[in-house]
């Protein structure tokens, strides 16, 4: 009996039907990603941070002062917020690169500021972008060397979309030309650059809002496939300006001298050189007042993404992750902005929400770095990573375990971008050991302000010694700078 051609045809269109059904539904369901970063950012003036501490350590500026922060807070209450997350180098551009690569800073080229990505950079980007997503990146890049501003840098990395790249400067107002996105700045002519004005800065202009819009604007673009955005915020970072009406919204307020401030003046490590332009021996009261509505300005905005997605159905399978590429210390240990190894310098927020893999409330206090970021991110989107050699871990398992709250005492390590320091850390311990003082051991549990050093205190010799060869074995296998000059003081 002969086969029917129409029943020939008729079976290989079923089939095809069938497959083209299958090929939308893995399409929709694969997740979407959003990535927000904020710059040199304390974690302190998060409110879901803070209601996980003390109230000595909730309120070092003063009882009661404080940045309310409802829609970030609902990231972490959503999904998971991590305690001990650290940059693997704290100033802008190592953290940047091991964020975007897997890798320790050393590896990407981009070991200090202003230093260009390598080339063969594979980011998580451009292995979204190979397995079909839309790919875009909004704000500050900080990856491409000097350029300045450096608007769609020509090396993309993956981010095919980069019109609203930029790659350094904290231009305040922002505004769309014929020849695409610009910044608004009047010439200073004894520096030879743009000024960061603030004056005539609103809801459309201040670069805050202008960035987070053009970043929901490319979303609304791309909601029909599998879509990747990056939007970096170039705030709170200094300058400390903010527009109307954040920048009079804490002025009320007075900003107390953090403890650590007094206890470091008695007995600072040598890697805290209490020099410089970074030195603080009093709080600005104006200048703090900034820095509060800087943060609440991204507060709302992140708001703004929230409810888009949420309107447009979009929540459920769209991975929002917030973090920062460092912390500021404000005024911790007579110091402000970045580069020590301290809590508020080198420790960063790191939340995120994944409605379909991981559980609302879930607090993860095992020790993680962002060079974890690019392969733990990849496990929870089920892309395969085969032939990629990531220096981070792949800690999605804390994130999809069914526990409530996650711990380790692992240690994970992170680098000064000069080489001056390193520093293991677990979820309660720190090492850091220099070129040029003693080690520091601090117990971040009795002693929050890292004041303390107990690395000769018989006590702790265990941990000492433990974190010490943690330290020197991951400092081997990543080939840390540091060791090439000899100079590193281990007693």
């Amino acid at each position: 009996m002969k086969r029917s051609k129409f029943g020939y045809r008729a079976t290989t269109a079923v089939l095809c039907a069938v497959f083209f059904t299958c090929g939308i539904w893995a399409n929709a369901n694969r997740p979407n990603l959003i990535v927000i970063q904020t710059d040199e950012h304390n974690f302190r003036t998060l409110s879901c941070y803070r209601e996980l501490m003390s109230d000595e350590q909730a309120y070092i500026w003063g009882e009661g002062v404080k940045v309310n922060t409802p829609h970030i807070d609902t990231i972490a209450k959503q999904g998971a917020i991590c305690t001990s997350y650290y940059a693997a180098s704290p100033v802008c551009t190592p953290s940047r690169a091991s964020l975007m690569s897997g890798l320790y800073p050393q590896a990407t080229g981009s070991p200090n500021n202003d230093m260009p990505l390598n080339d063969d950079i594979v980011t998580f980007a451009e292995i979204l972008r190979r397995e079909g997503y839309a790919t875009s990146y909004v704000g500050k890049w900080h990856l491409d060397g000097g350029e300045k501003p450096g608007f769609a840098p020509k090396r993309k990395f993956g981010f095919e979309d980069n019109r609203y790249m930029f790659n350094r400067g904290h231009w305040k107002l922002f505004q769309e030309t014929d020849k695409g996105p610009n910044f608004i700045g009047s010439f200073n002519a004894k520096k030879n650059s743009y000024k960061y004005d603030i004056a005539e800065a609103d809801e459309e202009s201040f670069a805050t809002d202008f960035l987070m819009d053009r970043s929901i604007e490319i979303i609304e673009r791309d909601r029909d496939q599998p879509f990747c955005l990056m939007l970096a915020i170039p705030d709170p970072h200094g300058p400390n300006t903010v527009r109307a009406p954040y920048d009079e919204m804490y002025t009320h307020m007075f900003f107390e001298n953090p403890p650590s401030m007094a206890g470091t003046l008695k007995n600072p490590p040598k890697w805290n050189s209490m020099k410089g332009k970074n030195q603080v021996l009093a709080l600005k009261q104006r200048a703090m007042a900034q820095y509060f509505g800087m943060v609440k300005c991204i507060d709302d905005n992140v708001g703004k993404l929230l409810n888009y997605l949420k309107e447009q159905n979009l929540e459920r399978n769209t991975i929002v992750v917030f973090t920062s590429d460092h912390g500021d210390l404000m005024g911790e240990h007579c110091r402000q902005n970045k580069g020590l190894p301290y809590e508020t310098s080198a420790g960063i927020s790191f939340l995120i929400r994944y409605p379909e893999k991981i559980d609302a409330g879930k607090v993860v206090h095992s020790a993680q770095t962002n060079v974890d970021f690019v392969p733990t991110i990849l496990s929870l989107m089920d892309v395969e990573q085969d032939g990629f050699a990531f220096h981070g871990r792949d800690t999605s398992g804390d994130f999809l375990s069914d526990k409530p709250t996650v711990i380790d005492d692992e240690f994970v390590y992170y680098r000064h971008s000069s080489g001056q320091w390193t520093a293991a850390v677990s979820h309660r311990y720190k090492l850091v050991l220099s070129t040029m003082d003693e080690p520091w051991l601090f117990d971040l549990e009795r002693d929050p302000d890292e004041l303390v050093n107990v690395y000769r205190n018989p006590e702790y010799a265990p941990i000492a010694k433990r974190a010490k060869n943690a330290l020197v074995e991951m400092m081997e296998r990543f080939e840390e700078p540091i060791l090439e000059k000899g100079k590193l003081r281990y007693e």
